[in-house]
């Protein structure tokens, strides 16, 4: 490309200091107003605007600022190549503030009508403030004088050696271009955030929005990283602190970028006065920037906390995945990161504001929309009298960053965010929510309701209560019933084995046999509201199994029940929160388990009544058996109770499988289950492989075990013999006294 073609080329440079002009005039926009944005483009005379700012104060009424400058558009791949294209683009800013322009957030009018505005109507627009280049001084705050020498020499080498260098830092985890003008881009970038920062501070403006770059929260203390050179939210706020100890002590830095801002988290991660939460996707640390080489520094993991005075001073809420929207942001600004900056209660919040989490960005993947974003920016104008500052940092889809952009300033300005819908929030994020709480509870009171501090409890010699409930379940019905566990051969037996399944006497001899497959109890509990702690009488087991264990004894069935619990206490859990049902665990622990009973004991016994009952997500265990072992010709029916995942029961080796389970099976489905919904699905749980379904209009498993026990128990005797009068029950068994 010639020079004279690049779409640079013909901006007119105009440098200067302080208030003067500093702006390249680029007439590609659409409106009417192009002629006349000359004027008022960049700042007008500095004396007009000090006095006009002075009557605002006061007045009492403060506006909006807003950092610009054109020159930071001249940061531009060394690589002219038609294939060069960075996501990381000059038009990113440029876009941002022709929406700014467009939407009538800045004036564009003749200067001569700015006094009478000002009188009149002094919040409708946002102040310019001018962007001025970061001293060395400055930058060496957050940088070494060795990162600041390197970004300084690309001022001095040549056009291809930058190519070079390009090609060289553009791929992994540096992912960097550079240009000729990258160096005074990146001063440019600095000194905007940084006297932004300071007009809030003292108070020239209410709040502002620094639409700056190239980005920073990627750039470390002693090296460039992630489209980023100089890390302008950390200058900034160092210099704050130095120049406003009084005033600017305690700052919150909030970033939103999809991406976890390392840079910024390891300059403050010892800092006792710097609260840094981040909100990304993290993909358990392989999403960018992904984990570091040296596995000593810390990533966005959640557990990482800070370190030394700054223990508990970092907060990083990591997505396992992309795809998160508004309903998960919402979820963790009101459970994680508002209760947390209210605590702290800081002089300064300072907003590292990446958009590419935006709706419409490819690179970031999720669904954000700009009224969420004016939410999450509104609640952040109620901590530090209002002082927030908006630095932008990454957003590559030119339209999403502008339509976010446009949000976040008018919230601003003081217009309410408007009206959103709330989706539900995806369970694994509200999962990691709860984590995130746990980890920052020993840091912070208002983390602390609904924790548990698991080393303090272990210490006490506790147990998880489903294997207290599972015991007081045996003893129950070995009063009740006479069962009695069952040893199952495991290589490793935990607590949470040692009564996973109990059987009848004799059962061996028995001539039909209940063999219920099902999930813990059900607990339900009505903590405190004040401090939400939990006392016994407060709680409920509620067991839906049991009625059926003694409706079967009743009937003169042998009972095997086989408890599957959601998770498998281990001696070193260290975790208050554990996850529960996981589908790969479940299916390896269950698979285990039903071939054992099958292979070692139910195929053994002279009956071929064998009914099989599963309940919950441990009704796999049916679909497990049936697929594994031949067993068809012993079982006379299935009955099912399904809350959660439909399995489908096929077999490439036996292709009737699946009309059997449809000609001997009851699937009874919750009313609310997502099958229901659809009907292209609906007509797919209806073909028989997945048996014969039967919607309940009951939602819960104890609540459906209930309302269907007559039907089920009723079907399951239409399916054996009646009783022989050999057979007996344990009452009949017991000798009178």
């Amino acid at each position: 490309m010639d020079v004279d073609d690049h779409p640079m080329a013909d901006a007119e440079v105009v440098n200067g200091v302080g208030g003067e002009t500093n702006r390249i005039d680029d007439d590609d926009d659409d409106d009417d107003t192009a002629s006349e944005e000359a004027s008022y483009d960049d700042e007008s005379d500095p004396e007009l605007q000090d006095l006009a700012l002075e009557q605002l104060r006061r007045r009492g009424l403060l506006p909006t600022g807003c950092c610009y400058d054109d020159r930071m558009k001249l940061h531009m791949n060394a690589d002219f190549s038609p294939n060069a294209h960075h996501p990381e683009d000059p038009r990113r800013i440029h876009e941002i503030f022709k929406a700014f322009k467009k939407m009538g957030l800045v004036y564009t009018g003749p200067e001569a009508e700015l006094p009478r505005i000002i009188k009149e109507c002094p919040t409708r627009y946002m102040w310019r403030i001018p962007a001025r280049p970061a001293t060395r001084e400055e930058i060496c705050l957050a940088h070494s004088s060795d990162h600041l020498a390197w970004v300084e020499n690309l001022d001095t080498i040549s056009t291809a050696e930058l190519r070079e260098l390009t090609k060289r830092y553009d791929q992994g985890r540096e992912s960097l271009y550079v240009g000729s003008m990258s160096y005074p881009a990146a001063l440019l970038s600095a000194g905007g955030a940084i006297d932004t920062c300071k007009n809030v501070v003292t108070g020239q403006v209410k709040n502002a929005f620094a639409v700056i770059r190239p980005p920073g929260h990627h750039a470390e203390w002693d090296a460039p990283m992630g489209f980023c050179f100089f890390n302008n939210v950390p200058v900034a706020v160092r210099v704050c602190q130095q120049d406003y100890p009084d005033i600017c002590r305690k700052v919150v830095i909030l970033d939103w970028d999809v991406h976890h801002g390392n840079g910024i988290q390891n300059i403050f991660y010892q800092d006792p006065n710097v609260l840094y939460v981040s909100i990304h996707v993290y993909q358990n640390g392989d999403f960018y920037p992904g984990k570091p080489p040296n596995p000593m520094t810390p990533d966005g993991g959640i557990e990482n906390c800070g370190t030394g005075p700054g223990l508990g001073k970092n907060i990083n809420i990591g997505w396992h995945d992309q795809g998160m929207g508004d309903g998960e942001y919402m979820a963790a600004f009101q459970k994680i990161v508002m209760p947390i900056a209210k605590e702290f209660n800081p002089d300064l919040v300072v907003v590292a504001a990446g958009f590419d989490a935006a709706d419409g960005d490819d690179l970031g993947g999720c669904f954000v929309t700009p009224a969420c974003y004016a939410h999450m920016t509104h609640m952040l104008m109620s901590l530090a009298d209002g002082k927030v500052v908006v630095c932008l940092e990454g957003g590559y889809n030119l339209a999403a960053i502008s339509n976010s952009s446009v949000a976040v300033a008018r919230t601003l300005m003081g217009e309410p965010p408007p009206k959103m819908e709330v989706p539900k929030i995806n369970k694994e994020a509200a999962r990691i929510l709860a984590k995130v709480q746990a980890h920052q509870a020993p840091y912070w009171e208002c983390m602390r309701p609904g924790i548990v501090n698991i080393p303090e409890v272990q210490s006490l010699n506790a147990s998880r209560l489903h294997d207290v409930i599972r015991n007081a379940q045996r003893q129950v019905l070995q009063e009740k019933h006479n069962m009695v566990p069952l040893y199952v051969q495991r290589e490793q037996l935990y607590k949470s084995f040692e009564n996973q399944v109990l059987v009848t006497p004799n059962l061996h001899d028995a001539r039909r046999i209940l063999v219920i497959i099902h999930d813990p109890p059900q607990l339900l509990a009505q903590p405190d509201v004040i401090d939400t702690s939990l006392e016994p009488h407060n709680a409920w087991v509620v067991d839906g199994v049991t009625q059926y264990i003694d409706w079967a004894i009743g009937q003169k069935f042998g009972v095997m029940d086989v408890n599957v619990p959601a998770y498998i206490t281990h001696e070193e859990d260290t975790d208050a929160y554990i996850p529960g049902f996981k589908e790969r665990v479940l299916q390896e622990q269950i698979q285990q388990l039903v071939c054992y009973l099958w292979d070692n004991l139910l195929q053994l016994y002279e009956t071929d009544e064998i009914v099989l009952l599963g309940v919950g997500n441990a009704y796999l265990g049916v679909k497990v058996l049936l697929i594994n072992r031949d067993c068809k010709f012993k079982i006379s029916g299935v009955v099912n109770f399904v809350t959660g995942n439909l399995r489908p029961v096929k077999s490439d080796i036996d292709a009737e499988l699946s009309s059997w389970y449809k000609e001997n099976s009851r699937v009874y489905v919750a009313g609310d289950h997502a099958c229901w919904s659809d009907h292209e699905l609906t007509r797919k749980v209806h073909k028989k492989r997945f048996g014969t379904v039967v919607r309940s209009p009951m939602l819960g498993l104890n609540k459906m075990m209930q309302e269907h026990a007559g039907e089920a128990q009723g079907w399951i005797l239409s399916r054996v013999a009646a009783p022989g009068r050999g057979d007996t029950t344990e009452e009949e068994d017991k000798p009178s006294s």
